[in-house]
């Protein structure tokens, strides 16, 4: 695996520890957070909380991508993080996310600041997402889904759930390379609850390591997401916080490089912790 990654002034030197990537949904419905940061002000403010209590990326958001979640129009998307990203830019040198599906909301995220595109499809829902992110020379994070968000509660059926992934992937990143995208700017983010039930969340978490074979660095993203619900019998996602915490500690003993979370104050000691009792930091 390539081992350090350089985003302006930070170094992602992976394996040395865990990052966290701090959740920025500026959208109305997300499963957890929504409407909370739908405006400049509140999403800057959020922002700046995160990269105090540790963060280091900001993964900002427009279209929900929680289940049955409806897809929003282009100019929606643009409209909502488009001026969130260029605010933010103009505030702090963090490295910045885009989360999107769409080759043209990256390009302009990109234009005005972004510097990783964070695409939940793997490139697969635009085609021309993989030769853009080729041409901007950015890194991007490709993540395993079977339909979409509002389908892929019906594609859970698997005969080799890591294996159907590691495959994924691996077609994925081929793709990639063959269009010019460098091998040190590939992330692999196996998609927990993206077309996966309950069991196979718990799996994917006990096989990081298998997915990390492939030789990239990997992104887990468990934040207060329903399966936790399901073992804490909590239906309020805001009390996951430390259901999630006890994920993510798991997932830096499995070989996670960053971790997608929303709380992330919390988080920074469950990493700080987990990465010196394993790493003899």
């Amino acid at each position: 695996m390539v081992r350090i990654l350089t985003i302006r002034n930070h170094q992602f030197n992976w394996g040395d520890r865990t990052f966290l990537m701090g959740i920025l949904n500026v959208t109305p419905d997300s499963f957890s957070d929504g409407g909370q940061f739908n405006g400049i002000e509140k999403a800057l403010k959020q922002a700046q909380k995160m990269i105090s209590d540790g963060a280091d990326i900001v993964d900002i958001g427009g279209q929900s991508t929680r289940p049955n979640a409806q897809q929003i129009t282009l100019e929606e998307e643009l409209e909502r993080v488009i001026p969130v990203i260029s605010a933010l830019r103009q505030q702090s040198d963090i490295p910045i996310s885009i989360d999107t599906t769409r080759a043209i909301v990256a390009e302009k995220a990109v234009t005005v600041g972004a510097d990783i595109v964070n695409d939940i499809s793997g490139g697969t829902f635009d085609q021309e997402m993989l030769p853009l992110v080729a041409k901007l020379n950015v890194p991007i994070i490709l993540m395993h889904i079977r339909g979409n968000p509002e389908t892929m509660a019906n594609f859970t059926d698997y005969q080799d759930l890591i294996g159907d992934i590691n495959q994924f992937f691996q077609e994925r990143i081929n793709q990639a390379i063959t269009w010019g995208i460098k091998k040190e700017h590939i992330i692999l983010d196996p998609g927990i609850g993206f077309a996966k039930n309950y069991q196979q969340n718990l799996e994917i978490l006990r096989n990081i390591k298998i997915i990390k074979n492939l030789g990239f660095p990997v992104l887990i993203g468990t934040s207060r997401k329903s399966f936790i619900g399901t073992i804490l019998k909590q239906e309020n996602p805001l009390e996951r916080i430390w259901g999630t915490a006890a994920t993510c500690g798991y997932a830096i003993t499995q070989g996670a490089d960053i971790l997608r979370i929303h709380d992330v104050k919390e988080i920074y000691d469950i990493a700080k912790v987990t990465d010196t009792l394993i790493m003899n930091n």
